[in-house]
């Protein structure tokens, strides 16, 4: 017999009827209040009147609220890199909903003030009725491998010395495996062979998709573009730059791959 535990978040709507009441979070201009058990829930009690609900946490329902905010709370970055996996959904959740709330106040067609609808995420135009649902933005971040080594490559927006893999976004009508081809050649002037699917991560800043590949190269010539990518190189499994954080699906990309070359 299987048994399934329930998610601690689930992104299911409390609905109008339900007392604006349960767990939240607090944000704030630049960063993001610590909760009063650790993590970034505050406990459960009565929500701010501008409180937006986001869905059920263990049970109860969780929503998040704007404000002034303090100076010293952490910002949305440095919670992801610490936080456990389930607040993480959670607060890239409330990211995505806080900037889709803030950019869509007017309706996109007819400029009429937009309502929040209670049971789904998504703004109604009354006038018209168009509907507007949080922007998604799908994007590719693909390993660059031959044989053991991998190619990795410093944007000038960088800190100095950190290299990551490449990323960028899928155009209109554009495959994944397509999107990955047409990028890896635009910044490093690489062809690619095999494309292989790792997996996906939400990237809420503002509203990215990243769907994580790896890539063969099917030769090792660098040409930079000299414009996103500043520099671009080889490395070995033993000679390594400046990664990315841990918690980035770049450097899961990256801690595979070296795993699987060393089981070799």
């Amino acid at each position: 017999m299987t048994i399934t535990s329930t998610p601690a978040f689930v992104r299911e709507l409390p609905g109008a009827d339900t007392p604006r009441w349960g767990y939240w979070i607090r944000f704030g201009e630049s960063g993001i209040a610590p909760g009063e058990e650790g993590g970034i829930l505050q406990s459960p009690g009565a929500w701010p009147e501008q409180a937006m609900p986001l869905g059920m946490w263990q049970g109860l329902p969780v929503a998040m609220a704007h404000e002034s905010g303090e100076a010293g709370w952490p910002p949305a970055r440095d919670w992801l890199a610490h936080l456990p996996a389930a607040q993480g959904d959670l607060l890239a959740t409330a990211l995505q909903v806080n900037a889709w709330a803030r950019d869509h106040r007017f309706c996109g067609r007819c400029g009429t003030p937009m309502q929040r609808l209670s049971h789904e995420f998504a703004m109604q135009c009354k006038a018209c009725g168009h509907r507007s649902y949080p922007r998604i933005s799908p994007c590719i971040i693909t390993l660059v491998t031959h044989g053991r080594d991998l190619l990795l490559a410093r944007n000038a927006r960088f800190p100095a010395r950190r290299y990551s893999t490449l990323a960028g976004f899928i155009e209109p009508g554009e495959t994944a495996e397509n999107a990955v081809r047409r990028e890896v050649h635009e910044e490093v002037g690489v062809e690619i062979g095999r494309v292989s699917f790792f997996r996906s991560q939400s990237w809420p800043f503002p509203h990215s998709l990243m769907l994580g590949f790896f890539a063969e190269a099917a030769s090792r010539r660098i040409r930079i573009d000299g414009v996103e990518i500043a520099d671009a190189a080889w490395f070995t499994p033993r000679h390594l730059p400046e990664l990315p954080p841990s918690h980035s699906i770049s450097r899961q990309l990256i801690e595979t791959h070296l795993s699987a070359v060393a089981m070799r």
